[in-house]
């Protein structure tokens, strides 16, 4: 067993999973209910991203069979920014081939306190973003963000990325527990914004 999971497999697609940090709490986030996704643990030991590890353990699973890479495991991986485009660029110049995604909460901005997404463009192909509430409120009833204002730039974010050409998706849990969201209110605020809208149905594996 690896020390670190930086590198798992999901679905036919490869994962990266670069930190356990985030700046939400989900209520319905899998890392609370298991150690593990198909069997990897994806708990660092250290939140010292070890890139070179990454690279290694990218280039074992050997790439070459699969067509999509995602940025995703038991944190916020745009956290790790400055990691993450180092692996972004390792993966356009070495695996062409493989379309690279973010699934991410879209807080990145808020985050920086800058417009990271120009930032992306041209190593990201498309980014998955958690919209989860119509409202503030009901996204903070969800997502219990760490940081002040989380509702309004996780949709500003979604604009930028549509901006900069970015394929933009805009998710929404649904079926956890008896929480009810306005799926035809979100569905019309990410289409107004030029996302596409995406319903996630909640599943006690988490995936």
């Amino acid at each position: 067993m690896k020390k670190n999971n930086y590198v798992y497999l999901l679905d036919g697609k490869i994962y990266i999973n670069l930190t356990n940090l985030c700046t939400n709490d989900c209520v319905f986030c899998i890392r609370d209910i298991k150690d593990d996704v198909v069997g990897a643990n994806l708990f660092l030991d250290s939140e010292k991203t070890d890139v070179e590890e990454v690279k290694k353990q990218l280039d074992e699973i050997k790439p070459e069979k699969y067509s999509e890479i995602v940025f995703c495991g038991y944190g916020e991986p745009i956290l790790k920014l400055e990691e993450l485009k180092i692996v972004a660029e390792y993966i356009k110049k070495k695996y062409p081939h493989l379309k690279t995604r973010i699934n991410t909460n879209g807080q990145g901005n808020l985050i920086y306190k800058r417009n990271i997404v120009p930032e992306l463009k041209g190593l990201i192909d498309s980014v998955s973003i958690s919209f989860n509430g119509e409202n503030k409120k009901v996204y903070d009833e969800l997502s219990r963000p760490k940081l002040e204002n989380a509702y309004e730039s996780m949709k500003d974010f979604i604009k930028e990325c549509v901006k900069e050409g970015i394929e933009t998706t805009a998710t929404i849990v649904t079926g956890y527990k008896n929480y009810k969201v306005d799926l035809d209110s979100c569905k019309k605020q990410i289409e107004e914004m030029g996302a596409k809208f995406r319903e996630r149905p909640w599943l006690d594996n988490g995936y």
